[in-house]
Parts: C-alpha cells; structure tokens; sequence
C-alpha cells in the first residue's frame, strides 16, 4: 500500500510524500520476519517444534500474504502447498505445488537444499538473505525468507512455515533468487529440570525387620500379618489329627452304663 506519489505524476504538492507500506525494515521489531517467529515461538508451549495444525491464519493476518508452508517430499525437496499473493508475485507466477528450489538459481539451490536439510533434521530456524535477479532490473533486489520447521499430523518435521518479504515489490517476470548468506539457529528442547521426582522414604535406624515403617505423624508402628494357611496345609492337619487319634489309646476306660431304664426322683421338702 503507498499513500502520495512522486514528484512529477501530475498530482498535488500535498502528495509529494511518499510511504511505501511495504517497504521491508531490515531487523525492525515489527517487520513480517519478526511477526512470524514471535508467532511460532508462542505456539511451542514447551514442545521443541510445533505442529501445522496449529497454524491459525488469524495469527498471521497482518502478514498473510508473505507468508507460505512447505512440505518436504523427498531429502532436500520442499514443495509449495499455501503461499500467500505477495509470495506469488515476487515469484512471477502462482507458486502453489511447486518446489521452492525451483525459483532459485543454479547455485543457490544446493545451499537450499542444504540448509532445508540441517533444518529438518536438527530442526533449526533458518533465515536467507536472497537477491532478486531479473532481466528488466537495473540493479538486485533484496530480499529475505525465513522458514520455521513445523511437525505433520504424523508427528515427523516435514512442515515448514515460511516468509519471504522483499525492499520494494516488483511486478517483472522471470525472476530469480541467489542467496547471499545463511543463518541457521537450532531450536532448543524443553527444560525438564522442573520434572518432579519423588524422595525415597528414609528407613528407621532401630526398627526390626518385620514391622512397617510408618509416616511420622499419620500412623502408628503396626507388625505386619503373618502369612495365610493354604487350604492345602488346612487338609493336611486335619489328616494328620485324625490318623492320630485313631492309634492313641484312652488314658481312663469309659465307666459302665447302669442297667435299666433312667428314672427321675423326685425331693419334696415341707418345711
């Protein structure tokens, strides 16, 4: 967006000022770069990388047209799967199931290549400086991309939120990028220093061997149960008692049952 015009153009004095809105501020605190790794960032919630299913567009609505996602389809290939109109058209074309090595140069693209793969496989954050090169330019451009490993619903670092932003849009086609240097930050793991981890309960110095050791404060010293009697051993005793008392003989012989019928007497006292 550019507000006013140039000298020249035909417009009024009071137009002579020129804005362009999307002129890229190299390491501005709120350039689209910035944006976008700020944004990542927050989405990590102590996670190393985070997912693509976390991508809201609404998180990136004041840049969503510099802004594409990757997916890696084969060792240092990354194919276009979204890509917002201003990414389309620094490219020149519509981007959309393309590699993105292919609008790079000859010599730029092993160093892509290379680079994509450091960043998968450490993961890494990975930022270019480019310059466009183009038949009608005078002069290169600038320019800057910035891609941010994403995990897939499969749980594998093949996504790749990427931005790329120019110094001043052009419309010229046939358009190519070289790099002029590589910066490449590895992403740091979780901190698991606050991990919990249970103390092991001190044992008593005086206690014996077949007594509980009890939590100070919240209950008494009790002996533990003595072990249960199988129903087996249960038979066996029994057995045992029984074979027993058949070869014992009695100490005192029964006395003799008295002949004749019982009868009761009965004592009648009047006094």
């Amino acid at each position: 967006m550019i507000f006013g015009s140039r000298s020249g153009d035909g417009l009024s004095d009071g137009q002579a000022n020129v804005v362009s809105m999307n002129r890229f501020r190299k390491g501005g605190a709120l350039s689209p770069l910035r944006q976008a790794e700020a944004y990542w960032t927050a989405l990590r919630r102590g996670d190393d990388v985070p997912s693509r299913s976390q991508i809201d567009p609404r998180g990136l609505e004041n840049i969503l047209s510099n802004t594409f996602i990757l997916e890696r389809i084969a060792p240092g290939i990354a194919r276009f799967r979204l890509a917002g109109s201003q990414v389309n058209e620094m490219a020149g074309m519509e981007v959309r199931g393309m590699p993105v090595t292919a609008f790079f140069t000859a010599d730029a693209r092993k160093q892509l290549s290379n680079a994509m793969e450091h960043m998968f496989d450490t993961p890494a954050v990975v930022e270019l400086e480019l310059q466009i090169l183009a038949p009608r330019l005078s002069t290169p451009r600038e320019a800057r991309m910035l891609l941010l490993p994403l995990r897939s619903d499969l749980g594998d670092i093949s996504r790749v939120l990427g931005v790329l932003v120019a110094d001043e849009i052009t419309s010229v086609t046939s358009q190519r990028f070289s790099i002029s240097s590589i910066e490449m930050r590895a992403v740091g793991k979780a901190d698991t220093s606050a991990e919990f981890k249970a103390k092991p309960r001190a044992e008593a110095k005086d206690a014996p061997a077949d007594v509980n050791q009890p939590n100070p404060g919240f209950a008494e010293t009790q002996a533990r149960f003595k072990p249960e009697r199988s129903l087996l051993d249960e038979a066996k005793a029994m057995l045992e008692r029984s074979r027993a008392g058949k070869t014992e003989e009695p100490a005192d012989p029964a006395p003799a049952k008295r002949k004749g019928a019982p009868h009761l007497r009965l004592v009648v006292s009047r006094d």
